[in-house]
């Protein structure tokens, strides 16, 4: 993965923790947590840049889901 790439990832899995903190409800915030821990974790290992920024791609579309839901 390039250095940028690498960059952008962390960017967006900080983003997602974040914006999950602001959830009011303790389960939601712990589920919206570990189901972001679980999926990164999950695809660590991924080489193939364009699965990555498959995988970006929908990471961008959840934060914004959890944006809206906040």
């Amino acid at each position: 993965m390039a250095a940028s790439s690498r960059a952008q990832v962390l960017r967006l899995y900080r983003a997602l923790l974040r914006e999950s903190q602001r959830f009011s409800g303790y389960n939601y915030r712990m589920y919206a947590i570990r189901r972001i821990r679980d999926a990164f974790r999950e695809n660590k290992n991924i080489k193939d840049s364009e699965q990555i920024e498959q995988l970006v791609t929908k990471a961008k579309a959840n934060l914004e889901v959890i944006h809206r839901q906040v």
